[in-house]
């Protein structure tokens, strides 16, 4: 069944020419997310924690249906009164972008809004091992995955991957996104952004149709399910380089999730395509700093070196994160290895760093022993 919301413009001009107040006040405070509740206090996340909007009030049911409609515009509300789910980006008067899913709690509006960052930092301000960076550059074709939590970073993470490339290979990128977050101009490479629900019907199908639009690059905003992994493992076993996201927190535990999507008889066949086409799975955190300025990334980097390859074929899975833990020379490293540093250079307390830990006991290990 065809979606029908309204197909925004190839190169989307501000929907609004007046800043709503509440998003303007949000916007100037220097936060990530902006949650809107109605007859609740809105919230804001500031260095990772959520809290409430300094100086505000309690919004009413109405006020956060106008806002939900001025922000839409009156055709995507109309599909969302029926849908009740509304996934979109919008650009704002000053150029900037904010990722908005608007829902229904309790019979009432809520909104959760987030901001794009404008332009794409330099990749040393990411924090991203630089060994990985320039190995992930030097491809061609293959599979390299971002995962983490919501929140993470992994759009930042691929948004400036994708930046780059267009910037410095002649290639046809394609993007695959719900919504298209970062806007890419054709620069070096020529761009195209697919939008979930406005361009196509579904990942899955936007990727089996990607093979007859002569991509080099395809960027898959998330493998949600096996039709998709499915796809996107293809692209990449047929010459395409093909970056995607995971919900999962640990290079071993994506693996397993790619493999375990497929059907228990088709299993040996998917571990040996995942050992050919795999090059790189990155694993993202995003930690408050010790002194409070923001928040700084930790990852957890798999690098598909032949070890990595024989043991997903051979399906030796739980050895992984002892390879990875002793790959610095490929740059490689674990979750607790990259905290653990972060701790040696003040840049985060050790408490925080056990919290985020995925073993707190090894990490006092790395803190204490190396």
């Amino acid at each position: 069944m065809k979606n029908d919301r309204p197909r925004p413009a190839q190169d989307p001009k501000p929907a609004l020419t007046i800043l709503p107040p509440l998003i303007e006040k949000f916007l100037k405070l220097n936060s990530t997310d902006l949650h809107v509740t109605a007859n609740d206090l809105p919230f804001v996340r500031l260095n990772g924690d959520m809290i409430e909007m300094p100086d505000s009030r309690p919004v009413p049911a109405e006020e956060v249906a106008q806002l939900t409609r001025t922000l839409l515009g009156e055709p995507r509300f109309d599909v969302f009164q029926k849908e009740h789910e509304f996934d979109f980006a919008e650009t704002l008067p000053d150029g900037s972008r904010i990722r908005i899913n608007a829902s229904y709690q309790r019979g009432n509006i809520a909104l959760a809004i987030r901001l794009l960052p404008s332009s794409f930092p330099p990749f040393e301000t990411l924090g991203l091992p630089r060994k990985v960076v320039s190995q992930i550059f030097s491809l061609r074709h293959g599979l390299v995955l971002v995962t983490g939590a919501t929140g993470s970073g992994k759009s930042t993470t691929l948004g400036c991957i994708i930046n780059e490339i267009n910037l410095t290979r002649p290639s046809h990128i394609v993007t695959i996104e719900e919504p298209v977050e970062y806007l890419h101009k054709s620069r070096c490479s020529y761009v195209t952004q697919r939008e979930v629900g406005v361009d196509t019907e579904s990942f899955s199908e936007a990727l089996r149709r990607s093979f007859r639009q002569d991509p080099d690059v395809v960027l898959i905003g998330e493998m949600r399910d096996p039709e998709t992994i499915r796809a996107a493992l293809t692209l990449s076993e047929t010459g395409h380089l093909t970056f995607g996201t995971l919900h999962t927190s640990e290079a071993y535990q994506t693996v397993i999730r790619i493999i375990g999507s497929f059907p228990p008889a088709e299993q040996e066949r998917a571990r040996l395509v995942v050992a050919t086409t795999l090059r790189v799975v990155v694993c993202q955190q995003l930690l408050p700093k010790a002194d409070g300025t923001g928040r700084v990334l930790a990852t957890e980097t798999m690098v598909a070196t032949p070890v990595v390859r024989a043991l997903i074929r051979e399906n030796k899975l739980h050895q992984l994160p002892s390879v990875i833990k002793g790959g610095s020379e490929v740059g490689m490293s674990t979750m607790n290895q990259s905290l653990a540093k972060l701790v040696r250079n003040r840049v985060v307390t050790q408490e925080v760093a056990l919290s985020f830990s995925p073993d707190r006991e090894d990490l006092m290990d790395e803190l204490l022993y190396r």
